[in-house]
């Protein structure tokens, strides 16, 4: 089956004519966007970028 798998349910769905690409449906693209707004997710950080920031602002 041509498509790509949803990063929330692990369903295969259409990559072409889908508008919650890459998820497959509008519940899994809030589902994940819920999972950000609580913090759920997170971005690697380095530590040494970390301590330049604090440093660059003053803390």
């Amino acid at each position: 089956m041509d498509g790509v798998k949803c990063p929330n349910c692990g369903k295969r769905t259409s990559w072409e004519n889908n508008p919650f690409r890459p998820f497959c449906s509008e519940k899994c693209k809030l589902a994940d966007l819920s999972r950000w707004l609580n913090e759920e997710y997170a971005v690697a950080v380095e530590e040494s970028s970390l301590e330049e920031d604090e440093a660059n602002s003053g803390s």
